[in-house]
C-alpha cells in the first residue's frame, strides 16, 4: 500500500521543517563529523618561543615565567639552531626559525606532516609544569591509523637518566642562570615498515603541564645490515686527561662479512667530541694490526663531530670482516680530553697512545703504552647482509665478571660460536647490551656528569637505545634482577618490570626471551629472603609468566643439585655470585636456537 502524501499546509510545514533542520538552524546536533584540517608541517604550527638568546633572552617563555633553554647552552653542546643530531637512530633537526619566531609548538591534537618509512616515530620534546604524558594518533599512506602513548619528563625537574641531553643553564629575563635543564627523544613503535602519511600531536595534559615538541622524525629501518659487537654505554666517566690521544679498541665481531660500518655514541655527554681520523685492521697482537690500518669515513669527511647526546656512523667500508677474529679500531681524539662515554668492565684489553697526535694509520703496537679495560665512544660494529642480531640485555653475569681478560668466555660469546657453527637456524649475530652491576628497578647512574658509578641506567630507562635502536635487532634475550633482589626489591616488583619489557618488545615487533636468575647462596648480600624472593621470580617464569615468547632456564644448569640455592661449586666463580667460564659455556647450551627465529 502506498503512503499518503502530506498535502496543503501541513506539507509545506514538514518541508519547511527540514530545510531548517538540514541548515543546522534548529540546534539539533550535526550527524555528520567535521572534516579534519589538512597536516602542515611542524615548524608551520610551531606557537611558542622555548629557545632564549643574548642577555636576556630575547622574550623567549618557555615555562610560562620568562624562563627558557639557553641557545648558547645549546650550541656549546654542538646543538646549534639547524643542527641535525641522531639520537637512538632517529635523524632529527633542531628549529632554526628566524628571530624573535616560535621554535616549537605546545601539542594540542595538531596534526602535522610526517613522511617515511621506519620502525618509531621520534619526539624531541620536553615538559614545563610537570610531567606531560599524552595520546596521539599516526595515519599511514594506506588510510590505517595506529595510537600512541607518550610521556615527557620536566625540562627542570625530570629525570635525566632518559634525556637526549642536559644543559647547564637556561635563559632567563634578568640574563644566564646555572640552573640544569633537558631535552628528551621519545619514541613511540610504528607497523613495521608503513609509510607513514600525518601524525596528531596529543591534546594538551589536564592541568598545569604542558608538552613542548621541537621536532620530529620517523627512524629509518636498519635493513641490509646485521650487528655484528655492540657495547651499551654505561656512563660518562673520567678519563686520563690525555691530550692528543689515539685509542686503539679490541673488538671480536660474531658474523663476518664483506664490508663493515661503526657506530660511535657520545651518549650522557655535557660537549661535543671530536673524531679526528678514524681506522679499522685485522689484530695481529697486542695492539699491533696485520697490514696497514684502513681509514673511515663519514659523509664523505676524514672526521666528524658528535653533538652532546649524540651518535653517527661511518660511511659503509669495503673491508672484510670474519667473525670471531679480532679487529683493531683506531680514533684519534684532537685535543684535551678528560672525559668519555664508556661501557666499563670490557674484559678486553684497549690502548691508548697519549700526546702522540693521529696515529690511526699505524700499524705498529709500539706507542700505546696506557692499556684500558673499557670501550670509550665506541658502541656498535655492522656488516652487510645477513639475518639479524640477537641482544644480550644483562648484568655482570653477562659482561663475563669471572672470565679472563681477552678470553672471550663470556655466554654471549659461547651463543655466538654455536651460531657460527651450525645450519639449523640463520647465524645470527650477537650483541652484549649487559652492564655491569645494572638493574631492573633503580638507576645506578644519574644520568649526566662524569661518575665513578658506571652500572648505568635502569633497564626501562635504556630499553630503546640500547635494544630497539640496534642494527637489525629480531630477538632480545633479557637476564636481570638478580641485583635488584639483593638489594631489596620484591618479587613483585622485578616480575612487573619484566612483564614490562616483554610488553614494550611485543609491541616493537621484537621476539623476547627471559632467562631464569642463578643461585647466589654464600655471595655477597644473597641471604635466603633473596633466594626465596629469587625462586618464585623463576617459578614465576617457567610458568609462562610476563608473555615471553620462551624462556632459558640458566638456574636449572648451574645449580648444586644438593643445595639448590647455590652454583654447583665447579660452576662458582670464586665468589658464589658470578659463574665461572665453564657455567657460562652451559648456560649458553641451555639456549634452544630455535627459539630466537624472530615472529
Amino acid at each position: 500500500m502506498k503512503q499518503a502524501r502530506a498535502r496543503g499546509p501541513f506539507r509545506t510545514a514538514v518541508s519547511l521543517l527540514v530545510v531548517l533542520g538540514s541548515a543546522g538552524l534548529l540546534g539539533s546536533p550535526s550527524t555528520a563529523a567535521p572534516p579534519e584540517p589538512p597536516p602542515r608541517p611542524l615548524a608551520h604550527l610551531f606557537d611558542n618561543r622555548g629557545i632564549g638568546a643574548g642577555a636576556r633572552g630575547g622574550g623567549a617563555d618557555l615555562d610560562g615565567h620568562g624562563r627558557a633553554l639557553s641557545a648558547e647552552a645549546l650550541r656549546d653542546a654542538g646543538w646549534a639552531p639547524g643542527a641535525g643530531p641522531t639520537v637512538a637512530g632517529a635523524p632529527l633537526r633542531l628549529p632554526a626559525p628566524p628571530p624573535g619566531a616560535p621554535d616549537n609548538v605546545r601539542a594540542d591534537g595538531q596534526r602535522v606532516r610526517v613522511t617515511g618509512r621506519g620502525d618509531a616515530l621520534a619526539f624531541l620534546v620536553t615538559a614545563t609544569g610537570g610531567r606531560a604524558p599524552g595520546r596521539g594518533t599516526v595515519e599511514y599512506a594506506d588510510g590505517r591509523r595506529s595510537s600512541y602513548r607518550l610521556e615527557a619528563p620536566d625540562w627542570r625537574t625530570g629525570t635525566l637518566a632518559t634525556s637526549a641531553l642536559a644543559l647547564p643553564r637556561i635563559s632567563t629575563p634578568e640574563g644566564p642562570r646555572e640552573a640544569r635543564a633537558a631535552l628528551y627523544v621519545v619514541t613511540v613503535p610504528l607497523r613495521h615498515g608503513a609509510a607513514v602519511r600525518a601524525v596528531t600531536l596529543p591534546r594538551d595534559p589536564v592541568g598545569p603541564a604542558s608538552l613542548h615538541v621541537f621536532a620530529l622524525g620517523v627512524r629509518p629501518l636498519t635493513s641490509g645490515w646485521t650487528g655484528s659487537w655492540s657495547a651499551a654505554t654505561a656512563a660518562r666517566m673520567r678519563v686520563g686527561p690525555w691530550q692528543d690521544p689515539t685509542l686503539r679498541l679490541v673488538v671480536r665481531p660474531s658474523v663476518g662479512g664483506e664490508r663493515v660500518r661503526l657506530r660511535f655514541d657520545n651518549t650522557f655527554a655535557a660537549a661535543p667530541v671530536r673524531l679526528g681520523r678514524v681506522s679499522v685492521a685485522v689484530r695481529e697482537k697486542g695492539a699491533g694490526a696485520r697490514g696497514k690500518p684502513v681509514p673511515l669515513r663519514f659523509g664523505g669527511h676524514a672526521g666528524v663531530t658528535l653533538a652532546a647526546g649524540a651518535q653517527v656512523r661511518s660511511d659503509p667500508l669495503p673491508f672484510r670482516v670474519e667473525a670471531g677474529k679480532d679487529l683493531l679500531v683506531s680514533v684519534s681524539l684532537p685535543g684535551h680530553v678528560s672525559s668519555l662515554p664508556v661501557r666499563t668492565a670490557a674484559k678486553q684489553p684497549g690502548y691508548v697512545a697519549d700526546a702522540a697526535g693521529d696515529r690511526t694509520r699505524s700499524s705498529a703496537g709500539a706507542g700505546f703504552a696506557e692499556e684500558l679495560d673499557h670501550w670509550p665512544l665506541l658502541t656498535g660494529l655492522d656488516v652487510a647482509g645477513g639475518p639479524g642480531s640477537v641482544v644480550a640485555l644483562g648484568d655482570s653475569t653477562t659482561t663475563g665478571a669471572k672470565t679472563r681478560t681477552g678470553a672471550d668466555e663470556r655466554w654471549t660469546d659461547a651463543l655466538a660460536a654455536r651460531l657460527r657453527a651450525q645450519d639449523t637456524v640463520p647465524r645470527y649475530g650477537v650483541l652484549n647490551q649487559a652492564l655491569t652491576a645494572n638493574r631492573l628497578l633503580k638507576d645506578r647512574y644519574p644520568g649526566a656528569g662524569a661518575d665513578e658509578d658506571t652500572s648505568g641506567v635502569r633497564l626501562a630507562h635504556r630499553l630503546d637505545r640500547d635494544l630497539f635502536a640496534q642494527t637489525s635487532a629480531r630477538t632480545a634475550l633479557v637476564y636481570l634482577g638478580l641485583n635488584d633482589l639483593r638489594w631489596g626489591s620484591s618479587a613483585a616488583e622485578v616480575r612487573t618490570a619484566l612483564g614490562e619489557v616483554a610488553r614494550q618488545a611485543r609491541a616493537r615487533g621484537v621476539r623476547v626471551l627471559a632467562a631464569t636468575l642463578t643461585p647466589c647462596g654464600g655471595g655477597s648480600r644473597c641471604t635466603p629472603g633473596v633466594d626465596a624472593r629469587r625462586r618464585a621470580v623463576n617459578a614465576w617464569l617457567r610458568a609462562g609468566g610476563g608473555g615471553f615468547d620462551a624462556v632459558v632456564d640458566f638456574d636449572r644448569v648451574v645449580r648444586d643439585p644438593g643445595r639448590a640455592g647455590r652454583l654447583l661449586p665447579a660452576y662458582d666463580g670464586g665468589d658464589h655470585l658470578h659463574p665461572s667460564a665453564e657455567a657460562l659455556a652451559r648456560m649458553a647450551d641451555a639456549v634452544d636456537l630455535d627459539a630466537l627465529r624472530p615472529r
